[in-house]
């Protein structure tokens, strides 16, 4: 830990929140006294149940979002809210504001422009044995798909820098946001790091708005979109391969009987088969195309990214302990 007062004024805290009116006070109290100084927002998501005011009389500033998802509120905020530094959190209680102050410190220290805070044993438990399993399957899928620089991908607990915030198109609408976050990280190859910290539970009266199977599907299709717009060649190539195993497949009897006896027996299959290689070349081609598109979008994006002021505020934690640092730190690669 640090000793000394540090004043965080460059620093804003987003706490999204749909119905979080048993746990939100004590969230926002608690990222006070933290992080003093740091302007604190919570963005309520249509509740029902009182949320905004009870952050309110905590002392945090509210804002609405009526379109229903956290996607939708993540760009909301990051459009709105202007600061050197960002600590996203939920509103739930499960992440301790303790830890913010050593997100902040690790950003700064590793120039990160983004750090995330992987849940300890988030991948055995998670809650409900559903979404620990979901965990595991979509982290091995994420590394599978867009390469190694994340173990947690659906961390809600995360640092970012000014540069990160302001360069984030943000397309997706619901849970999914934290995977776009990090293909984003990936694919412009921004530096990131990764801190392992603890993972609290929901206390009594607050409920998980997860649902496995809906926002399950909802995640593969964003893993989808995502391989589609940033690795065009690999989605559509193996789309082509699929094609073309087909083909060969419907193909390889008719050619064999046509060696055989010099008539093609089964004309629609031939037909069918041709079609399929004749797609699976378009496929290809159609990779290959976009392929050289993605780059170019991705330099555009990059040359957007390091236009930005990339800020960070000087912050005088004082002395540290001798107790070393262990973030888990390095450039997010591009698969």
């Amino acid at each position: 830990m640090f000793m000394g007062q540090t004043d965080f004024a460059g620093v804003a805290v987003l706490l999204p929140c749909y119905n979080e009116a048993a746990t939100i006070g004590e969230v926002v109290e608690r990222f006070r006294a933290a992080l003093p100084g740091a302007s604190i927002h919570v963005y309520d998501n249509n509740s029902t149940d009182g949320t905004a005011l009870k952050a309110m009389l905590a002392g945090a500033h509210v804002f609405r979002e009526r379109r229903q998802g956290k996607g939708h509120v993540v760009r909301r905020m990051f459009a709105e809210i202007d600061a050197d530094i960002y600590v996203m959190a939920d509103g739930d209680g499960t992440y301790a504001a303790k830890d913010a102050e050593e997100l902040i410190r690790v950003l700064v220290s590793e120039r990160a422009d983004m750090v995330v805070g992987t849940r300890r044993g988030v991948l055995k438990d998670a809650g409900r044995q559903g979404h620990a399993v979901g965990n595991r399957l979509f982290n091995r899928l994420y590394r599978f798909l867009f390469g190694p620089g994340f173990s947690d991908i659906f961390s809600g607990y995360r640092a970012f820098s000014h540069r990160f915030v302001k360069s984030f198109p943000a397309v997706s609408g619901g849970f999914e946001i934290e995977t776009e976050m990090s293909v984003h990280a990936s694919r412009l190859k921004l530096p990131v790091a990764e801190l392992e910290l603890d993972y609290g539970r929901r206390p009594e009266g607050s409920h998980s708005k997860l649902s496995t199977l809906r926002d399950g599907a909802k995640i593969l299709w964003m893993f989808a979109m995502l391989t589609k717009e940033t690795r065009p060649f690999a989605f559509f190539g193996a789309l082509a391969t699929g094609c073309l195993g087909a083909s060969l497949f419907f193909m390889t009897p008719v050619l064999i009987r046509y060696f055989e006896t010099g008539l093609v027996l089964r004309l629609p299959t031939w037909v069918l088969a041709v079609a399929l290689l004749m797609m699976s070349l378009l496929l290809l081609t159609a990779g290959l195309i976009l392929d050289s598109l993605s780059r170019a979008r991705a330099d555009q994006l990059r040359l957007h990214y390091l236009s930005l002021d990339g800020r960070k505020p000087a912050l005088d934690w004082g002395q540290e302990d001798e107790q070393p640092v262990k973030p888990q730190s390095g450039i997010a690669d591009a698969a």
